[in-house]
This record gives structure tokens, sequence and C-alpha cells, in this order.
């Protein structure tokens, strides 16, 4: 609905805030008319107790909190934890002994107990936009003006603002003098925007270019102002953004789903297996109460309990190294998901550049131009000229950046403006000493910048002259129009309209390049100063030029590095962010991001199957509100791409939440963002985050060991338990119940842990990101696993029926070859932990020797195989008898089939792949 008079005027009933649908578009008298506002006193007490009834306290709402249970009962839902449950039970009803299911419920309570943590923190965000600045404001009511907490603003109310104040509420601006507001957090635009009361004239305006609008939560920077507040609370631009926090949902991680669709696969595997067993069994003629036993023996054999538990360890030791390299994980999944990261979308402010301005650029107006080293507001750094000779000197440019300027920087550190702030360091690499310079140079009187006219003046004097100084700095088209000389190496000269015209060509060459422009310009004047701010203001013409600065926020310098090494790894980067789209792209370019880039205007023209289509080739994304950045997240993944979003602000957070994993910056972050992520960068480092994609990579590398390795264990026992029932020997259940424990219990503890702390492989950066639909278990692993796993069950039943043939002389005992058997399969699982170390790597390597952990594990194995066998208080126990040296012998060297199986295999492969062609 769109504002007009309609009548209402002080002490009517006021139009609703969100009827106020583009308040820029009228003038700052008919915002306060609709809502019934007196712009010089403010609402009275009986209004603000009518309005707060009406519309709320100015905070935001809270969402429906999920009460603890349900939370609990949703993890415990998880399908690999209704598994184990499962487990836990047919174990009880298997062995008749405590020790498994207790095991199984301990990792199921552990890993619920790890998640449930975890998640709390993660919704800590909507927490944080809650509190996010719970504080006192000025406001003017009944003509008077008074204090009151943020929480009880009310539409309506004339807020006054000045210089260090956070805004409150949104509102249309009634009054504005050299009003300058931070939006980064907003909008994501670097520079302060000048704020101004005069109407605009596009409907469409985008969010940062609404300059008669000011928004909850960004902060004045220079100015002063009055405010009538037109939204609070959720009706607020920071209130969109939290219902959009709130409404966004998380996804689950590429892990998750790969778990998930590995739980339903070895469910489907186990209740196959079991009904061939059964079947079997019926037609041999076996006892129901048998079937029941092997079937169950097996359904258990095939589950790997120890699947979740491992997996939580290596999320943990790899968040652990990850925290050490600068990176804090917030949900121990989103670790792996790192590791399959195709796509990152980055902000631009404060991640890919130091939000700090510096000038880059310093051109002479007679045609002269420098380069300026060093970043930000350190003064490190020279002028140079381009051609290697001497730089000039210029003084009166220096000394007038110096003086017609309010900021100041010490040790590093900026109070004020930040252009203002590039000046100053500009000012000192040139040789000015400020605070010498304007302790020497008094200021008489100024022209204070306003966003209408565009450029500041003020007039100094030093105490031994009568001279006055006019120093100008301001848009350089404004400038240039008050100049009428320029300053050469010889002193002035006459501003020509060829001089004219090449300065033109130049700033356009600055801006197109997307530095910031800015002119400096001076004259001497005879004293005394007129009075009043328009006789000052025409004082300053007849300038003379003194220099042209390109300003920009510099790129971090291993920004760059990260961004080609992310490239080399298949990753695509793109930059998203508010500012401007001449500078975002030029940013851009330094940094090496490539594609189309394009304006928040053109993604609203098209429809989310056009942005679809358009999505993977676009580099930067300029001028875009939280809608835009959700909806090409949103874009990337349904193409399948795995989504990274990094980001500082609160118009960041929705993207982070829905981002496969959301990247806050730790330093510069808002609580906001920090809260929506699912990983902090401590150093706001964005090599860092390439290096947590390798880590990532190695940590689900890991992850994939350890499942080919239960697997194949898995396979193996079902197909001696198959052949088993198939051909009858060994009673139909070749192992006990007490066994097939002991097998679990030895691999699924010290060894396969081990396989969590293996070196990520050199080489892991070099390929590119497995695809987000990718399963744990693809067709080459599936028949590899199968392969190893007809070995190791083809090698345990010939020893479990030759043994007695081979061996005579121990035949008579009962359980010796079962013996054999058991200690044969256990050293498969031996060979085979080196085994899958890799998918490609030969044991026979120097790497093989990299993981001590592993070495010490399988030694401890072999030890307690040996103790279990030899030892005769664990006969009874086991139902094992002592075995010979040849008898060990010949279960060692079967064992080892399986290394040389797989050592065949893997050379093939690598023979295959050399001769690919590329």
């Amino acid at each position: 609905m769109s504002l007009q008079a309609n009548g209402s005027g002080p002490g009517d009933t006021p139009a609703a805030p969100n009827e106020l649908s583009a308040p820029w578009l009228f003038t700052a008298g008919q915002v306060a008319s609709a809502l019934g506002t007196d712009p010089g006193g403010g609402l009275d007490a009986g209004q603000v107790r009518e309005r707060a009834e009406r519309y709320g306290p100015n905070q935001l709402a809270e969402g429906k909190r999920v009460p603890v249970w349900r939370k609990i009962l949703r993890l415990l839902s998880d399908r690999l934890t209704v598994v184990l449950i499962i487990a836990a039970v047919v174990s009880a009803v298997v062995s008749r002994e405590w020790e498994t299911p207790v095991v199984i419920l301990l990792v199921i309570i552990l890993n619920t107990v790890l998640n449930y943590v975890q998640e709390q923190r993660a919704e800590s965000s909507l927490e944080a936009l809650r509190s996010a600045s719970v504080d006192t404001c000025r406001v003017l009511r009944g003509g008077t003006p008074a204090t009151v907490e943020r929480t009880d603003l009310v539409p309506g109310d004339v807020v006054l603002l000045e210089a260090g104040d956070s805004v409150p509420a949104d509102g249309r601006l009634l009054e504005a003098v050299r009003l300058q507001v931070a939006e980064a957090a907003l909008t994501g635009e670097s520079k302060p925007v000048n704020k101004g009361t005069g109407v605009l004239a596009d409907p469409r305006l985008p969010l940062g270019d609404r300059t008669n609008l000011l928004y909850m939560d960004t902060d004045v920077t220079r100015g002063r102002a009055e405010l009538l507040v037109t939204g609070t609370g959720m009706d607020t631009q920071i209130g969109t953004i939290a219902h959009l926090l709130g409404s966004t949902t998380e996804e689950k991680t590429t892990l998750q789903r790969s778990i998930d669709q590995l739980a339903k696969v070895l469910t489907y595997i186990a209740l196959a297996v079991v009904a061939l067993v059964f079947v079997l069994g019926l037609l041999r003629g076996d006892s129901w109460e048998d079937l029941f036993l092997t079937a169950v023996s097996l359904a258990v054999a095939t589950i790997p309990e120890g699947l979740t538990a491992v997996v939580a360890f290596t999320l943990a030791m790899g968040a652990s190294r990850l925290a050490a390299r600068g990176a804090i994980i917030k949900q121990l999944a989103a670790v792996e998901t790192l590791g399959s990261t195709s796509q990152i979308c980055t902000d631009k402010t404060g991640t890919l550049t130091l939000n700090e301005m510096t000038v880059r650029r310093l051109y002479a107006p007679d045609g002269r131009r420098f380069r300026v080293t060093g970043s930000g507001y350190s003064t490190d750094g020279k002028i140079l000229s381009p051609d290697g000779q001497p730089v000039p000197v210029l003084t009166e440019a220096y000394l007038a950046m110096a003086l017609c300027n309010d900021a100041s920087v010490e040790d590093g550190r900026l109070t004020g403006d930040p252009t203002e702030g590039a000046l100053v360091v500009l000012a000192e690499k040139g040789g000015i000493d400020v605070a010498g310079a304007r302790s020497t140079h008094r200021r008489l009187a100024e022209v204070p910048f306003d966003s209408d006219y565009k450029f500041m003046a003020t007039f100094n004097r030093t105490s031994d002259s009568t001279a006055v100084h006019c120093n100008v700095k301001g848009a350089p088209g404004v400038v240039l129009d008050r100049a009428a000389f320029l300053m050469t190496a010889d002193g002035p000269v006459p501003l020509g309209p060829e001089e004219r015209a090449r300065i033109r060509h130049d700033v356009d060459a600055l801006a197109t390049a997307g530095l910031r422009t800015l002119a400096v310009a001076g004259r001497v004047m005879d004293a005394p100063l007129p009075a009043g701010p328009e006789a000052l203001s025409a004082e300053a013409a007849n300038l003379v030029l003194y220099a042209v600065a390109g300003i920009m926020d510099p790129p971090r310098q291993e920004a760059g590095e990260a961004i080609a090494r992310a490239h080399a790894a298949g990753i695509d980067v793109r930059m998203i962010t508010g500012d401007h789209l001449v500078t975002a792209s030029a940013i851009a370019r330094d940094l090496g991001i490539g594609g189309r880039a394009v304006a928040g205007t053109a993604l609203d023209a098209m429809d989310d199957g056009q942005l679809r289509g358009e999505a993977p080739g676009l580099g930067v994304l300029a001028r875009v509100s939280p809608e835009h950045k959700i909806r090409i997240v949103k874009a990337l993944q349904a193409d399948g791409y795995v989504v990274a979003m990094t980001g500082d602000g609160v118009n960041d957070a929705p993207a982070l939440k829905r981002a496969d994993i959301g990247i806050a910056m730790g330093i510069t972050g808002t609580d906001v963002s920090k809260g929506a992520a699912k990983m902090i960068l401590t150093d706001d480092n964005f090599a860092t985050i390439v290096a947590a994609v390798e880590e990532g990579r190695g940590i689900y590398d890991n992850i994939l060991k350890f499942v080919r390795f239960q697997l194949t264990t898995a396979w193996g026992f079902v197909l001696i338990f198959l052949a088993a029932a198939t051909f009858g020997f060994g009673g139909g259940a070749p192992f006990t119940a007490l066994q097939i424990l002991w097998v679990n219990i030895i691999m699924d503890g010290p060894p396969a842990l081990a396989l969590g702390v293996d070196r990520t492989d050199p080489e892991v950066m070099n390929r590119p990101p497995r695809r987000a639909d990718e399963p744990l278990l693809t067709g080459r692993r599936i028949a590899v696993l199968t392969l190893l796993g007809i070995v190791m069950a083809a090698g345990t039943c010939i020893v479990l029926v030759g043994a007695p043939h081979w061996f005579p002389e121990s035949a008579g005992s009962t359980n010796f070859a079962t013996t054999m058997a058991f200690t044969t399969f256990v050293f498969y699982q031996v060979f085979n932990l080196l085994n899958v170390r890799s998918e490609t790597g030969s044991v026979f390597s120097l790497r093989t020797f990299t993981n001590r952990a592993v070495w010490v594990s399988l030694a401890a194995v072999v030890v307690l195989q040996v103790l279990v066998v030899q030892l005769s208080i664990f006969e009874g126990f086991f139902d094992t008898v002592p075995l010979t040296s040849a008898q060990w012998f010949l279960c060692l060297a079967v064992g080892a089939t399986v290394l040389v199986f797989s050592e065949l295999g893997k050379a093939v492969q690598r023979i295959a792949a050399r001769r690919l062609p590329g």
C-alpha cells in the first residue's frame, strides 16, 4: 500500500508500519503525517501507551522452542542409531552376555550427547539477534528530550542521534547534519554511507541506496540526526533477517546423508542374508531354534557397531586440529562437509579485504601519476613513480589532506571516517607530521561535508601569518568545477578545457578500476573570513587543484593465494557482497575470481529456474540483499554443489545457516553470524578456509578407510556363514558368538581409531571435490570390498575344512579347526588394516610407516590373539585350543593373501589411470 496523507494528523490513528512500504519515496512531513506524529514534539504519553499495546516491545520475537525430550528423540530416531539399538538387543539375545549391548548403548549415549550439545550451541543465533543491543536511546516526547530503553520505542517516535550511537529502530530521517552511517553489518557496504533527508524517486531502490532511511543496529559514524521511527521489532530490516533465519532449514551434512544411506544399505543386506540363511536352513532340515541363533549372529556380524564411535572420534580429532589452525567447528559433522565443498560464496568486506580504506593511486593534475604501497592504517609504505624517478614533493596536497580532515590514526588504529583515515595515512607517507601540522595550522572555520554539495572545506592559519589557507576535499567533479588553476612542478597554472577533460578522463579510469576517487585543492586568501556557511562555501572557489586520490579497501595478501589453491582443488569461489558492482568487480579481478558480475537487481529479474541455470557462471554478485544470498545458495545446492558461505554481518546469517557449511568471521563477525555458522575463523583469514577444506578431505578419507575396513570384515562374515549354511560345515555357524564379538571388539577398538588419526594425503588438494550425492559405497568400492570379502571367506573356509587333514595330530580336538579359522580371520583383519589406508597407493611405501598408532594397535591385536589362543585360562571362554608354530605360520600366510590380491588390484588401477588420456 502506498503512503498518502489521507487526513491523518497528530493524535489521529496512525497508519500501521507495514503500510509504509516505501517511505523513501515521500517527504518527511508526509511520513510523519501518516504516522500521526508531530515532527517538532514527538509523541505524547497517551500515544506511546496506545502504540506500545498495539505493536509490542521493540525487540525480536522468540521462536517456538522445541522441548529437550523431542530433540533427544529426534537424535535417537537417526537410522544408524536405530540400527545400533537393534544390534544391542540382538547381541544380548545371541551372546547372553552384557558386554556387547552395554558398549553399544554407551556409544549411542555418547553420540547423542555430543550432537545435542552441538545443536544447542548452534541455536544461539536467534538468541544473539534478540540480545544484539539492549540499551537506551534519546527520544523527543511531548516536546521534551528523554532517555528511554530501546525496547520502549514505538512507531512514530522521534529519535535523536549523534556520532557513536547505534540506530535503535528503522526510520525516516527528519533532519541530517553531516550524517554518515556504517551499514556494513546489514548491507555489506564497506564505506560509511552519506545520509540526507531528500525524497528518492526510485521505488525499486536497493537497501543500501535508500539514503534517507536508517536501519536498526547500524552505527552513526559522523554528524547528528533526528529519526522518525517507522518500524520496530520484527517490522525492521533486522526483524526480516530474524524471520529468514528462523524459517531457514538446516540441511543435513553430506556425511550425515552418507551415513544414513550406509545404514540403510546395511540393514537391507542384514535382512536379506538372514532370510537366505533361514531358507537354506529349512531346506537342509535344521531346527527353528538353531536357525534363529545363526541368523541373529549373522545380523550382528553385518552391522558395524563401532561406526558411530569411530566417526565421532575422527571428527573430534579433526576439529581439534582445525582449532589449532584458526577454525573452530561448532558441529562435528560439519568437519567432513568442508572436504566435499565445491563452491565457496564469500563476503568481500573484512573477509577478502582488510576493511581498512587505503590510497592506492595518486594523480597530480598535470598528468603525473604515482603508485602508493602499503595497506590499511599503517604508515609503512611509499609513494612511487612509475618510471622509477624520484617522486616530487607534493606538500600542498599532503597538507590539505591533513588539515581538511577530522580523522586520526594512531598505532594503526583509526578514529573517525575510514576515507579520511586513508588520507591521513597518505599525508604521513608523504612526509607530513599530521598532528604537528594541525597544531601549527589552527582551524578558524569549516564547511562540513554534506551529501548535497559533496565537499568539505577548512580555513586554517598559522600563528606567524595573517594569510588564511583554504583546504578543500570532495568529489572530483565538484572540486574541479570550483578550481581555476592546477598545481604543476613549476607552481600553479591556469586550468583550461583540455586539462579539465584530461583530469575527468583520469578520474573515470580510476573509478573503472574500482577505486573511490577524492580530489584535494586549496588556495591562500586574506583575512578576515566572512560569516555564515553560505559565505564560507562561496570562498571555496578559484581553487588550485592539488591532486586526485584513488582509494580502495585492499584485498588481503593471502586471499589471492588461497583462492588460487581452491581453484586448483576444483573449488569455485564467488564474491557475494552488498558493495557496488564496479568496486566488487575490481577486487574480484585482483584476487583471481572469474565469472560474470551482476547486481542484485539482475537477480530480481530472474526466477528460480533461470537463476539455477545462471548461478554456476556468476563470479561477482553485488548490491545484494539477504534474500539474494539465500537464493544463490539454494540455486547452487539444487545442482548438487556443496556450498560454503562466509560472512561476518547480520545480513549474512540466514545464508550462513542455509549453506552446507556456514563460516563466520571470529574477529569482525557479529554474534548473529557466529551463531548461525557451523565454523568460525578465529583469524578472519580466508586462507584458513582452504586449509580447513584440506583437513576436511583428509578426515573424510579416514572415515572412508574405517568403513572399507569394517565392511570387508562384515562381507567376510556374511560369506563364511552363507557357505557354512549352504554346505553344512562348521555346524552351520563356524564361529561362536563370543568369537564374533572378539573380532568386532579388537578391530573396532584401537586399530579402527588409529585410522582416524592417519595423516592427510599430500595429494588430497590435487583432486576435485566429490559430488554431494556420492555415496560412501560407490559401485567400484562395493566390487573391491566384495572381492576382498570373498578372499577372506574362501581362505577362512579352506582353513576350517582343510586344517584337520593338514594337521591330523591335532584333529582330535573338537575346537582345533574353528581355532585355526578364527585365527586366520583375525590375521586377515591385521593385513587388511594396512591395505585400506590407501585406495590406490601401495602398502610397500614409506607412507605406510607414518602412523605409529596403526602399528602399535596391530601389535596389540596380534599379542592379544596369541594370548586368547595359547593361554589355557581363555580356552574355555573362547572355545580355542593352543596352536603350533607351523599352524600359526599357516594362519599368517593365508591371512596375508588379502594383501596380495589388493596390491594386484591397485597396480592394475594405477596402470589404467596412467594410460587414460589427459
